[in-house]
């Protein structure tokens, strides 16, 4: 392992998920793996990271700023916070090294922005999160995510899907970073409030997301700052699983995103999202 790569790693015997008694080594391996379609979706995006060096039966803790031990090589891009009133150097993951520092560092989960940091202020995602609440389950979830397919193919959008790794999925569309983060989610809040009026199943509103039996069409991660579940990022649960691209095909009621995991998504043929950022798209707003 240690020729691939300049990182020096530590504690690889470490059990970082005990119900499975997954090993940190084991989670760097994962990463080697998918390196060859993760780092797409990595390349030059600020990365928010969540972290969990004694394993995820802690809390874990996320991270921003990138450590003070960081070496060297790694890079940064600095950005002005107003709430912190202070610069936060975020990472940015743009190859194997990188990648697998951070998987040693037991950064478990790897959140990106939707802009790329040259064009920080103009998102070329447009993402809609389906988060179902409680007795609604996954289920419920890939039924609003193919009528929200449906709704988008009718005004002329191509969209793509993926499980989060819990218990919900992502909707994205590509597009051409020339919007602001205000009207992509003005985009996305509207398509779900027409959503809500199609469906009893979806709510659209903030005050309405922790509704039992609803599927909550989270618009608000189109913010500037906001991040989302990097595709073929691990989740802190357990089962070890990863947020996974789908083909629409695969979207089924019976389909569980737990057996998406860590043990065989390196062995999927295809990347179901292979092509996605060159596939930007003009949206109607206003």
């Amino acid at each position: 392992m240690g020729e691939l790569t300049r990182v020096e790693f530590t504690n690889l015997d470490k059990i970082l998920y005990p119900d499975n008694g997954i090993k940190k080594s084991q989670i760097i391996e994962y990463y080697i793996k998918i390196a060859p379609r993760m780092l797409n979706y990595l390349q030059d995006r600020a990365v928010v990271t969540k972290r969990f060096p004694d394993g995820i039966q802690e809390e874990g803790f996320y991270e921003k700023d990138a450590p003070k031990e960081k070496p060297s090589w790694i890079q940064t891009f600095p950005r002005y916070s107003k709430t912190t009133k202070k610069t936060i150097n975020y990472i940015v993951c743009n190859s194997l090294d990188a990648l697998l520092w951070l998987a040693n560092i037991a950064a478990i989960e790897i959140n990106v922005m939707l802009s790329r940091i040259y064009s920080y202020e103009n998102p070329e995602l447009v993402l809609f999160d389906l988060d179902p609440e409680p007795p609604a389950d996954f289920a419920n979830a890939v039924e609003v995510a193919l009528l929200l397919r449906e709704v988008l193919e009718d005004i002329g959008l191509k969209s793509y899907v993926k499980t989060s790794g819990k218990k919900g999925l992502h909707v994205v569309i590509p597009v051409y970073p020339k919007y602001t983060f205000k009207q992509t989610r003005v985009f996305a809040y509207s398509i779900g409030r027409y959503l809500a009026k199609k469906s009893d199943l979806v709510v659209s509103e903030l005050k309405q997301s922790k509704d039992p039996g609803k599927v909550f069409i989270d618009y608000l991660q189109n913010s500037l700052g906001k991040t989302m579940i990097c595709p073929y990022s691990l989740r802190a649960t357990k089962y070890a699983p990863v947020s996974t691209p789908l083909e629409w095909k695969e979207l089924k009621k019976t389909l569980r995103p737990e057996k998406l995991n860590i043990f065989n998504v390196p062995k999927r043929k295809k990347d179901p999202w292979e092509g996605i950022l060159k596939e930007n798209q003009k949206l109607e707003v206003n």
